[in-house]
């Protein structure tokens, strides 16, 4: 008989995968990481809520058609249990035409069901991700 571990996917892992197949530009790979119905929401930056599978590419190839340069590092990832990973991401960026970088800090409060990403928030404030993702892993205990 297996056991359970063997086939859960390791969400941490899971999580630092997107966020690099992100950074690398592959939209196709980091849209893959969705369920078909998957939720981007980054209203917490005043940037909407994406739905679907299209929405998210084309929300991605938006936003980093801005840059000339674009990466996003991973500072660190928790899995808090109930399919909710906390990721802390750092994205450093070259405006397109401008020769000043921008950079980023913020968080990442993903839902998993059944290894791809239901929803996914974005929040420039860490305090207040880590306080949702502890609350989200809490409920869905």
């Amino acid at each position: 008989m297996l056991s359970e571990e063997s086939t859960t996917p390791d969400l941490a892992e899971l999580e630092r995968r997107r966020v690099a197949a992100g950074s690398s530009g592959d939209f196709d790979a980091m849209v893959s990481f969705f369920a078909p119905d998957g939720v981007w929401d980054m209203s917490p930056l005043g940037m909407g809520v994406f739905e679907g599978r299209a929405a998210i590419r084309d929300f991605l190839q938006d936003w980093q058609g801005a840059y000339e340069e674009f990466g996003v590092e991973t500072e660190q990832v928790l899995d808090l249990g109930n399919g909710v990973t906390l990721a802390v991401l750092l994205q450093s960026a070259r405006p397109v035409g401008s020769s000043g970088d921008v950079r980023l800090r913020y968080a990442a409060v993903t839902v998993w069901v059944d290894g791809l990403i239901a929803r996914l928030t974005n929040y420039t404030d860490i305090d207040e991700a880590r306080a949702a993702a502890e609350r989200l892993a809490h409920e869905r205990g």
